[in-house]
């Protein structure tokens, strides 16, 4: 299977220049989904960081990029929303969220912000010896009690002493702040006011209101991001501009 692809089919949310050249990196199969933006791409084409391919080789093999407290070294390794980026080099780090357009948008963030991650929270499975464990929506897996439920977000810990440690717990549930991060809405930050049942296998509708505007605006449950309780759990989220 090609290690490219053509710019031309490279997914929106990217925002990479169609016409420079005309192949890609592409993004190896594993977190988040086919929109995920391999960390080549972010270095190079995002950041500047790097120029060339043979230089996104040479930082990542030196071990300067870390994304969610690990170390990374696979240039096409995808990273997507909620993902914390550190460069202990330059004591930078960053955190990957949506636009208007539902593009990645890339904030810097102080080292207490990086030091834990929002993650939603999938569905969960019973492991051997009856423990539950979460799966997360960017692949990871978290032991945990029955207390937590799919469509829920929790705040992990990424701190190397406390890893994958829950800090905090925001309920899929009506009066709860949530981000939508699909469809016609990506990117909108409000409250949910109803959620409704829909018979079959047709996904849960779900109603929300801003609570400035008070503007209503409903989606789907899988496009919804639990992101606080009373107030949004972040403060800048690159919607903004």
């Amino acid at each position: 299977m090609s290690m490219y692809l053509k710019r031309y089919s490279a997914p929106r949310s990217w925002h990479i220049a169609k016409k420079t050249k005309t192949f890609i990196v592409k993004t190896r199969a594993g977190p988040h989904n086919a929109n995920a933006m391999p960390i080549a791409v972010w270095l190079r084409d995002h950041m500047g960081i790097a120029l060339t391919m043979k230089e996104v080789t040479r930082i990542l093999h030196q071990g300067d990029i870390i994304i969610n407290g690990k170390v990374c070294r696979d240039a096409r390794m995808g990273i997507g929303i909620f993902d914390i980026i550190s460069i202990p080099r330059t004591g930078k780090n960053y955190r990957i969220l949506r636009d208007k357009m539902g593009g990645h948008k890339t904030i810097e963030i102080d080292a207490e912000a990086a030091a834990s991650r929002l993650c939603k929270v999938l569905n969960k499975t019973i492991t051997r010896g009856g423990k539950v464990q979460l799966n997360l929506r960017h692949g990871a897996n978290v032991l945990a009690d029955n207390t937590y439920r799919p469509r829920d977000s929790i705040v992990i810990s990424l701190r190397p002493e406390e890893r994958f440690k829950i800090l905090d717990h925001f309920p899929f549930a009506k009066g709860n702040m949530a981000m939508v991060i699909g469809g016609r809405h990506s990117g909108k930050i409000a409250r949910i006011v109803d959620i409704v049942m829909v018979p079959g296998s047709v996904p849960k509708r779900v109603f929300l209101e801003d609570d400035e505007t008070k503007v209503r605006l409903d989606t789907i449950d899988s496009y919804i991001y639990m992101v606080g309780r009373e107030t949004p759990a972040i403060e800048k989220w690159g919607i903004e501009e």
